[in-house]
């Protein structure tokens, strides 16, 4: 899932985007209110992570600017303001959510998985797919109850795949899922990543679909 953090606070942003990769987001990082409209338009993110006290612009006129744009994105506003004014202004211009810093990263990570489970991102916190179980939540994978030990980008590659059982995806749908907007990518990384899928869980488990992309196929 691609994330879009709009965050003036570097260290903060840093940090902030530092776990969510370790949890298996894309994450794309603007530290201005007008440069996040613009990389929300052009990334189209599945969560966008406000702050409120921008340096250029407030918070609440990116949130209506991005809503009056037409973008669809859940928005999970990140403020030390905790007056119940500014929560109201918030969710009243279009936020799902409000998060008061400071705040634990376990619990914004709980808040996105409900955020991708309202926005039907995500069905259940766990997947199956014949024998192989993936855990959305501890990014633990099984196989016939035996533990799969994955990489980040590995297991962020598998759950792109699981979250649309039969459907096939392309490997510029793959890539958009593993790196942020603007990052360097190897014309042979997704490739890397399925064979070393397909060596940990099994060789059948990845299909190709020569000229169109991958999908699963379980025992």
């Amino acid at each position: 899932m691609r994330v879009l953090l709009i965050e003036d606070d570097r260290s903060l942003a840093d940090g902030i985007a530092t776990a969510l990769r370790h949890g298996g987001y894309a994450v794309d990082l603007a530290v201005q209110g007008r440069e996040g409209v613009a990389l929300a338009h052009a990334a189209q993110p599945d969560v966008i992570l406000l702050d409120l006290g921008l340096p250029d612009i407030d918070g609440i006129e990116v949130l209506r600017q991005l809503r009056s744009g037409g973008l669809t994105s859940s928005v999970l506003i990140l403020t030390a303001r905790d007056d119940l004014t500014s929560k109201v202004r918030g969710l009243d211009a279009g936020a799902d959510d409000y998060l008061t810093k400071p705040f634990e990263v376990d619990e914004l990570l709980a808040r996105l998985r409900a955020l991708e489970r309202r926005a039907g991102l995500s069905v259940s916190a766990e997947l199956t797919i014949g024998d192989v179980t993936i855990n959305l939540a501890s990014h633990e994978v099984t196989r016939a109850g035996e533990p799969v030990k994955l990489s980040r980008r590995e297991f962020t590659l598998l759950r792109a795949l699981a979250e649309r059982p039969g459907h096939i995806l392309s490997r510029e749908q793959l890539e958009d899922k593993l790196y942020s907007w603007g990052e360097e990518v190897s014309s042979n990384t997704v490739d890397v990543h399925i064979h070393n899928l397909r060596k940990k869980i099994y060789p059948e488990f990845i299909q190709t679909i020569r000229g169109v992309g991958y999908k699963l196929g379980a025992k």
